[in-house]
């Protein structure tokens, strides 16, 4: 009997704020920015890469490339990309 695999994508389980939420807290606790890049992307496939693009005024293959495991997104493409989620970011102690 042949092993199965399936292709894995947390787009697919961030099915609301909650979702998101957590998973961007979990992300940030790691303190590692590929990931928080990542994760990210992650969550603009969710909710729609296009429609992304659309709010933060930036190309959807340049959000592609800087919302990946290897991209480097400026602060700028950040706070945006947050804010199209209806977030922002908070300093609190560590």
């Amino acid at each position: 009997m042949a092993l199965r695999t399936y292709d894995y994508d947390t787009a697919l389980l961030l099915r609301d704020e909650a979702d998101i939420l957590a998973y961007l807290d979990a992300v940030l606790a790691e303190n590692d920015p590929a990931l928080l890049a990542a994760a990210l992307g992650d969550i603009a496939r969710a909710k729609g890469m296009t429609k992304i693009s659309k709010e933060t005024g930036l190309g959807r293959e340049s959000l592609y490339k800087a919302l990946s495991d290897t991209g480097n997104p400026s602060f700028s493409t950040i706070q945006k990309v947050l804010a199209s989620f209806g977030f922002r970011l908070k300093v609190v102690p560590v």
